[in-house]
């Protein structure tokens, strides 16, 4: 990220923080302050467009989250499950055939 990206992020971030309209004026005005050295307008105009209309707090808060989380089963489920997982793995080693048995080889 360059420096002009992460003035403009921060600077956006402290505009939400205290629930100001983020526009490229406060922005740059927040970076003048910062004593931010020549951070060009483009960089304001395009985060305040990227921005508009955004509850940046609910953005920050559901990063990651895609969808609503998958439960757990419960705990008899759980052991049952355990239990059955040799018994699946024994099957899918009998199902897999070697190259060998399909007429290719490694050296042929």
């Amino acid at each position: 990220m360059s420096n002009a990206e992460l003035a403009c992020s921060y600077a956006a971030l402290i505009l939400a923080d205290d629930g100001v309209e983020i526009t490229a004026e406060k922005l740059q005005t927040l970076i003048g302050a910062a004593k931010v050295p020549e951070i060009e307008p483009i960089w304001t105009s395009i985060f305040s467009k990227a921005l508009e209309g955004k509850d940046i707090k609910e953005l920050l808060t559901n990063i990651g989250s895609a969808g609503p989380a998958v439960a757990a089963p419960a705990g008899g489920a759980a052991v049952a499950a355990a239990g059955d997982a040799p018994a699946a793995e024994e099957k899918e080693e009998e199902k897999e055939e070697s190259d060998d048995d399909m007429g290719f080889g490694l050296f042929d």
